[in-house]
């Protein structure tokens, strides 16, 4: 199967651009602790762009995604599936930074879980 640039980042590559970030020496002052989690998710975007992506991490306000291709900050549903259960959430993305291998990484908010 032949690779787009919207294709769903592989755990290689998520395992890659995580240990380039290395370990920082830094002291966390985040607000809310997050959690280390790296499972499948699709973005769609507020244009009905659907974006395959991995997250990062999780909080109780929001997540870090890992994708191929640029997000805009600005309101998303994000799609989050575990082997028995799918999750959907809007979220504000608040940031979007390339990184390794043409992949970007991205944060946001939790705004509200949509009506379904």
């Amino acid at each position: 199967m032949e690779e787009t640039p919207w294709s769903r980042p592989t755990m290689d590559d998520l395992k890659h651009v995580l240990e380039s970030f290395g370990k920082s020496d830094t002291v966390n002052i985040r607000d809310v602790d997050r959690l280390e989690l790296s499972v499948p998710a699709e973005v769609k975007t507020a244009r009905g762009n659907t974006i395959s992506a991995m997250t990062r991490e999780i909080s109780r306000q929001g997540l870090g995604l890992l994708h191929k291709g640029m997000l805009n900050p600005g309101e998303v549903n994000v799609k989050l599936a575990s082997e028995t259960r799918e999750f959907e959430y809007r979220v504000q993305i608040m940031w979007c930074t390339p990184c390794e291998n043409g992949m970007f990484i991205s944060g946001g908010e939790f705004v509200t879980k949509p009506e379904n």
